[in-house]
């Protein structure tokens, strides 16, 4: 395998907007807050998705854990990296993030895996600083809003294509786990397509989303709020015809209708209806949310933290959405790392309607973690101890480590 510490990156070497504290002459005296990064590492568990875990270990010895969206790529990237953290001071995390940003520019820090590599390197700063300053999370992102955030959980039926099966676990999931939130899929077979390349819905699969939509909003009533995803499956005009269809039932929102490139087409679908349309899972920092944002092309936002850019990054874009009087529902298929970084966020911003919660079907998704109870009734309790507040189960993280993974040192 590569040194990729070594790599040579002529972009990164002679930027002149190198942000390291060297350069930037970084020299204060900060008595007991003088405390170095020594070294970066990950571990990836495979969960219901391969979650790639970000460790940030200091001088004091204190070490912060973040999560980078899933996905095979981001460790090396964040391997790639470590030079341009290690010997920084860890509370510096804007700087830092910006100063990784800069230096990963030539290999692609607008978007895609390198900001993924980023985001997780941020959580871990936020966790590591919290636990310098004897803070929760939330603490350095201004306060809180609330002393726990509303999960809402994403659901998987036993035969997602039948209305049926998607009520019943409409049902259990509110009457036996408790969540008074829930979103399932709609961009499941309905024995009428035809044409599964064009993205256009003929009637009958328009009246089967329409049929799961009933179902599920009646099974449940005024019990739990239910959003439905559509994972950017349809035309411009199917997915009017799809918004129009269910205008008449108590639809939370419509997810991800049409594909994320064109914001053009994104607006004009949500425009078009009063079914709420929630997006912004597939772009990136808060440039890349501006124009949803601004042009009105959303109801909901759904940035993924662990994605975008981090708990900063999504703080910003929170607080851009709310001049807009636009409220966050944060997309999450994270372990508890990333769960519980998106809860420290939705509690300290005012907009936030609820963190999706994507793994209740696997059963030691919380053994991750020594603390007990994460999510109890739909709600996620924010911690008041330094940091995350979770601390790692390593063993459970090498129980279900990735084949051939290395489980990253302890703190």
């Amino acid at each position: 395998m590569p040194n990729y510490r070594t790599l040579h990156d002529p972009n990164a070497e002679y930027t002149m907007r190198d942000l390291s504290g060297e350069t930037m002459g970084l020299s204060a005296d900060r008595g007991p807050r003088n405390v170095e990064i020594t070294d970066v590492q990950t571990t990836m568990v495979d969960g219901n998705y391969p979650w790639l875990l970000v460790r940030v270990y200091t001088d004091a010895g204190l070490a912060g854990t973040g999560e980078a969206y899933w996905g095979g790529g981001d460790a090396e990237i964040v391997d790639r990296m470590a030079p341009f953290l290690i010997g920084e001071n860890p509370l510096d995390i804007d700087r830092l993030y910006e100063h990784l940003l800069q230096k990963l520019s030539g290999e692609g820090s607008i978007s895609g895996k390198v900001v993924s590599a980023i985001s997780g390197v941020e959580i871990a700063l936020h966790d590591v600083a919290g636990k310098i300053l004897d803070l929760p999370a939330y603490q350095l992102l201004g306060g809180k809003y609330r002393d726990a955030v509303r999960i809402y959980c994403d659901c998987h039926a036993g035969d997602e294509s039948e209305p049926e099966s998607n009520a019943r676990e409409a049902e259990r999931v509110v009457s036996e786990l408790g969540y008074d939130a829930l979103k399932f899929d709609l961009d499941v077979p309905s024995g009428h397509e035809v044409d599964r390349a064009n993205r256009h819905m003929r009637g009958p699969e328009i009246e089967h989303k329409v049929d799961i939509v009933r179902e599920v909003c009646e099974t449940v009533g005024d019990r739990a709020d239910v959003a439905f995803d559509c994972h950017w499956s349809y035309t411009a005009g199917s997915a009017k015809q799809l918004l129009d269809a269910v205008e008449d039932y108590d639809v939370w929102w419509i997810e991800d209708p049409v594909p994320p490139e064109n914001h053009d087409v994104q607006r004009e679908v949500t425009q078009s209806s009063t079914t709420p349309v929630t997006v912004g899972e597939n772009v990136y920092r808060t440039h890349g949310q501006r124009r949803l944002i601004e042009e009105q092309a959303v109801d909901i936002l759904a940035p993924d933290l662990p994605k975008v850019g981090g708990m900063r990054e999504t703080r910003k874009i929170a607080a851009h959405a709310d001049l807009y009087y636009i409220p966050l529902a944060m997309h999450n298929v994270s372990s508890p790392i990333g769960t519980m970084a998106s809860a420290q966020v939705a509690a300290a911003i005012p907009n936030s309607l609820a963190v999706e919660f994507h793994s209740y079907q696997l059963d030691w998704w919380a053994d991750l973690v020594e603390e007990d109870d994460l999510i109890e009734a739909g709600r996620m309790a924010v911690p008041e101890t330094p940091g995350l507040g979770l601390t790692l189960d390593l063993d459970a993280v090498a129980e279900h480590a990735v084949d051939g993974e290395t489980v990253f040192d302890p703190a």
